[in-house]
């Protein structure tokens, strides 16, 4: 009995503790509700936040790319292009040009949609859209809806890697407000369409990069998909689109290289693991981009179907699948003994003689052969015509009526002047390296220089022993001893030759531009039967044979924009917008149109990409000295997503520098974008970067012995710190955003072509090399 009341004691002791301890459970549990409770609250206002300051950035660039769209009602800069490229596709008719039919596509789409039939064909800068009935509003708009959405993505772009709301308005504000974004989006242009598929991909590839925790799911595939269809776009509008692929194709291979790493925080794959997500990519995003790429040219080839302004860059095979060719209707087989005219396929020379004689000695001093001339020259002439004469002769009795064939060995005769062409190991006028082409008499030719008069006939595509035909038979006049192809260029000959074409022997013997044409057989009078031709039937080509030869045609010819043009800049200029491009004047208005971004935001972009190389030299030299003063949250965002920004932007603009083609400021603005991107994190990044917290610790503590800053005090203080940089980076954001809209506001009449400046406005305006109209 005794123990009795300690029982009891020691029960009823025990009680009120597990009492107690279920109270403060319960009041713990209510509290982390609380908490949490307040924080999905806090994320759900941060979120409308979110949402509403992008439906209001979106509505500003709604209106600014929109304003005014309908001036000038004139066709201006290069919309006497892609107008007249969007009006070949409604007519069906086939035409040429070096970018990828998908943005002209939409164009044509535009018009189809409007129920416009194309009949206006854009020829001039400055026809009038309003007299020729041109539903040019409706072309106008896809760009602007473009640019509007373009603003919306690098918003988005923001919001989805996590920045504050400050930065994500800077980054889009950059873009929204910029001169040379709403220039380019205000046009019958197809920069827009790149841009904004540019933009795209990105968004894109971050919603993909965000899933990498939860791979093969039917989100994470969705995304993959997206982003390689958003990839495609932007090539499938312009070749530079392969720069997109470079970054986001970095970006790839980086992740990829992290999922092979066995020592992964997220734990080791199996390499059949691994194969599966390498696999997934290539699908994803080189397969599904090359196939809807190809798409585009199927719709390319399925819409133009009739005979047009770009059959004479194809081969004659190409040009028979179209119908209305006239190639294919005036072809006429071609006789030995015929005399017929040679056309140089490029430059569109005719292969010409006369009776001058090449001088004794050239401006370099070299001697020439002092044989007669064989030119270029540009215009039909009787001293065009070569008689067409076989290797071995035919009887006398039966000299005419055979057919010339693909791979025969001829000579020919120039019949104004009775010479035979010949080449000979005799370095031409300007090519040292090449043969001279020249014309020697009869009894010559036959005697003492019958091999160096001898040709083969090399028709390009053709089956061996295929008829040799004008205009179908694409050839390569190879002289036979010496295996060089008869070429010409562009450089006029001096005064001796008339400014004539150089003929020459080109060594190169598979150079794209040896290759001629038999025009005409004027030795065939007009009412003779053999140009009596039946109505051919269309020839069906396969696909692939069409995108091989057209891929091949506009590489060249994209290479080949080699010549200079007024308005050209080079790459080293667009950072910091040294100069732009005019698009189009009034005189009496004293209106113009000039092709510029905004300065301020160029300025100050350009600027903190330098700012965000040097943050990163001097962290990976501290690194290096054993001073570690970022937070590690802060480093990988540093790192990983500013970095992907820089990279986006490098990619977009370093090969630029690798070109030899003609370059314009429009080139930069997928890689100004990529630096908006860059210039709203690394705002963020100044305003919130976190210091080390082991750096934090040891400099708050007061001795050896002493206690350390507790966990609650360091909070209290972080939040301190993120409490005034909160407001001082929307104080920033706000007082940036105000200058870029004053900068757009005081370039917005070059922009929108209105109103017409006096020339002190056209002076203020005048800074650095900015070559604008009316400053007099």
């Amino acid at each position: 009995m005794a123990s009795t009341p300690g029982n009891i004691r020691h029960r009823g002791s025990k009680k009120p503790e597990k009492h107690a301890n279920g109270l403060v459970q319960s009041a713990t549990d209510d509290l982390q509700a609380i908490v949490e409770q307040t924080e999905a609250t806090q994320a759900l206002r941060s979120e409308w936040d979110f949402k509403l300051a992008l439906g209001i950035i979106t509505g500003i660039a709604l209106v600014l790319r929109f304003y005014g769209i309908t001036h000038p009602d004139q066709v201006v800069f290069d919309e006497v292009h892609f107008g007249k490229f969007a009006s070949y596709y409604l007519q069906r008719t086939y035409f040429f040009d070096v970018h990828p039919p998908f943005g002209k596509l939409l164009f044509a789409f535009m018009g189809w949609l409007v129920g416009y039939d194309g009949r206006f064909l854009f020829e001039n800068i400055g026809d009038s859209y309003v007299v020729n009935q041109v539903p040019y509003l409706a072309y106008r708009s896809l760009p602007a809806i473009f640019g509007t959405l373009t603003v919306s993505t690098v918003f988005c772009i923001m919001w989805e890697s996590g920045y504050s709301l400050p930065a994500c308005i800077v980054a889009a504000a950059l873009v929204c407000f910029d001169n040379a974004h709403i220039g380019q989006t205000r046009l019958i242009l197809l920069d827009a369409t790149l841009v904004f598929a540019m933009a795209l991909s990105v968004l894109c590839y971050i919603r993909f990069y965000k899933l990498r925790h939860a791979p093969f799911g039917r989100k994470w595939w969705k995304w993959l998909l997206l982003t390689g269809v958003s990839m495609s776009c932007v090539i499938s509008t312009k070749y530079v689109g392969v720069f997109t692929f470079f970054s986001i194709g970095s970006c790839v291979i980086i992740d990829l290289w992290d999922l092979m790493n066995i020592n992964r925080r997220q734990g080791a794959l199996s390499l059949n693991t691994f194969g599966k997500h390498f696999a997934a990519r290539v699908v994803g995003l080189i397969l599904v981009p090359f196939f809807f790429y190809l798409f585009w040219f199927q719709v390319h080839f399925a819409v133009l179907t009739r005979s047009g302004p770009g059959d004479e860059f194809m081969t004659p095979e190409f040009q028979e699948s179209l119908s209305d060719n006239l190639m294919a209707q005036r072809a006429l087989d071609v006789h030995y003994h015929d005399m017929i005219t040679i056309r140089h396929k490029e430059t569109k020379v005719y292969l010409h003689s006369h009776t001058e004689n090449y001088p004794l000695r050239y401006d370099d001093g070299r001697v020439s052969s002092q044989g007669q001339q064989v030119t270029g020259y540009p215009h039909n002439d009787t001293n065009n015509e070569w008689e067409v004469l076989p290797f071995r002769p035919f009887a006398e009795n039966d000299k005419f009526g055979h057919q010339v064939f693909a791979g025969d060995l001829v000579r020919f005769r120039h019949t104004g002047t009775d010479r035979i062409l010949l080449s000979h190991d005799v370095a031409s006028p300007y090519f040292p390296t090449n043969q001279e082409f020249t014309a020697v008499d009869i009894d010559t030719a036959n005697t003492k220089r019958f091999n160096d008069t001898v040709f083969e006939l090399r028709v390009e595509f053709a089956k061996a022993k295929a008829p040799f035909r004008t205009l179908s038979s694409h050839f390569k006049l190879i002289h036979n001893p010496t295996k060089v192809a008869m070429w010409t260029h562009t450089r006029p000959l001096p005064a001796w030759a008339f400014g004539q074409a150089e003929i020459n022997g080109n060594k190169n013997v598979l150079q794209s531009s040896n290759v001629w044409l038999a025009e005409d057989v004027p030795s065939i009078p007009a009412g003779s039967p053999r140009r009596n031709k039946e109505q051919k039937k269309v020839k069906n080509l396969p696909f692939l044979r069409k995108y091989v030869e057209l891929q091949r045609l506009m590489f060249h010819h994209n290479n080949a924009l080699t010549s200079s043009h007024p308005y050209a800049t080079h790459p080293v200029q667009w950072p910091f917008l040294l100069r732009g491009v005019s698009f189009w004047t009034n005189n009496e208005t004293r209106s113009q149109i000039y092709f510029l971004g905004n300065p301020i935001g160029w300025w100050v972009a350009s600027s903190i990409l330098a700012v965000f190389a040097g943050i990163i030299m001097a962290d990976q030299l501290s690194l290096r000295r054993g001073v570690d003063a970022l937070d590690e949250r802060t480093r990988k965002r540093l790192y990983n997503s500013t970095g992907f920004f820089f990279i986006t932007w490098a990619a977009h603009y370093l090969p630029f520098y690798l070109m030899g083609r003609q370059l314009f400021l429009h080139h930069y603005l997928p890689a100004h974008l990529a630096s908006s991107l860059v210039a709203g994190s690394l705002i963020e990044f100044i305003f919130f970067a976190e210091p080390n917290t082991e750096e934090f610790n040891k400099n708050t503590t007061e001795g050896k012995g002493k206690k350390r800053v507790t966990e609650g005090e360091r909070v209290t203080a972080g939040t301190r710190l993120s409490n005034q940089n909160l407001v001082s980076i929307w104080l920033a954001s706000g007082v940036f955003t105000t200058l870029l809209a004053f900068g757009w506001y005081f370039f917005s009449p070059l922009t929108y072509g209105q109103p017409g400046l006096d020339v002190a406005g056209i002076k203020a305006r005048k800074w650095l090399t900015y070559d604008l109209h009316f400053a007099k």
